[in-house]
């Protein structure tokens, strides 16, 4: 799944001209906690995130005099004084913007907003920006990517491709993680089903319960001296075996 399946389009955004108090008026209406800064080229160049507005608003002094501690204080970051002084968004903006390509796998995204410490992701294209993500659109399509997992599995891997009834199994998907019980014929139709699963878009982890009615990993090949080599054959060598897991 792409990012680009899962984005919000239609992004609120500001210009890097747009003043501070536009920006907060501009989050606080739409009840968003941050802001793409798109220049004319259409291109992100930053965010405006309530943190950035706290900054300045925390830097102002409390009375007619600066403080003490913002003229001798030790802290002399000009990245950090900039965005005290700032009166719009391209000087208050976090700069670069972090951003996530359009075609990137959407797993990717939690990732990087945790590397990076941010709740929202600017979707671009060919530089261009064409969408955002944020922590909750994640949410929400990690629960609709489990849906969708359980319904491939059900679907694809066991109907259309193993022949098995899916209702003979019992199959639960969650953040990814698929658990499946139930019983098949043989111990290599559970692999085989089990690395199914585990080439499903989405799937980050099988837990597998399946039994099997033989283990035919255990089998010796046929010999030339057998008239009828196959299933049937060795299936009438074998003593019967019990179930396994």
């Amino acid at each position: 799944m792409k990012v680009r399946e899962r984005m919000t389009r239609g992004v609120i955004s500001v210009t890097p001209e747009t003043s501070l108090r536009d920006v907060a008026r501009v989050l606080s209406e739409h009840h968003i906690s941050g802001v793409p800064v798109v220049d004319d080229a259409g291109t992100c160049i930053g965010v405006v995130s309530e943190a950035d507005l706290l900054v300045k608003l925390l830097s102002r002094p409390q009375g007619r005099r600066p403080s003490l501690e913002w003229i001798f204080g030790e802290r002399h970051d000009p990245q950090e004084m900039r965005r005290h002084a700032a009166t719009t968004a391209r000087q208050a903006m976090s700069t670069p913007a972090i951003t996530i390509d359009a075609d990137r796998p959407f797993r990717e995204v939690a990732a990087l907003m945790v590397d990076r410490g941010v709740n929202r992701l600017p979707v671009v294209e060919g530089g261009q920006l064409v969408g955002i993500v944020t922590r909750a659109d994640m949410v929400q399509a990690y629960l609709r990517l489990d849906e969708e997992i359980l319904d491939s599995i059900r679907g694809y891997v066991l109907r259309r491709t193993m022949w098995l009834d899916p209702s003979d199994f019992d199959i639960e998907v969650r953040e990814g993680v698929v658990r499946i019980a139930g019983t098949v014929d043989r111990r290599s139709t559970a692999r085989i089903v089990e690395r199914l699963i585990g080439l499903v878009d989405g799937v980050t982890e099988v837990q597998s319960a399946l039994a099997w009615e033989l283990d035919d990993t255990t089998l010796e090949p046929a010999t030339d001296a057998e008239r009828e080599p196959g299933a049937a054959s060795i299936i009438s060598r074998e003593h019967p075996q019990p179930l396994h897991r």
